[in-house]
């Protein structure tokens, strides 16, 4: 696995909620790539499972807090009561 899909899984799994054990293996995967720039085969074969595991998933709505735009009204048709 080179640099650029490391770095594109790695943000890819930051919109997530993490449990500890996931957040551990990728900050020991992270070091080790940074020791030998390379990733055993098992950590590349879990680091896919588990980005491929988590973007199945919504991701986490705490960091994508878009506001939503206020609806408009729509104008209204004046209602003329006509009296005889």
């Amino acid at each position: 696995m080179n640099k650029e899909r490391l770095e594109w899984v790695m943000s890819g799994l930051s919109h997530h909620a993490l449990t500890k054990a996931e957040d551990q293996f990728l900050k020991t995967t992270l070091e080790h790539f940074d020791k030998n720039n390379a990733l055993t085969d098992l950590q590349e074969v879990k680091l896919e499972a588990l980005y491929k595991e988590k973007s199945r998933l919504i991701p986490n709505k705490n960091r994508f807090a878009f506001k939503e735009s206020p609806k408009k009204d729509k104008p209204r048709r004046p209602h003329w009561k006509h009296v005889v």
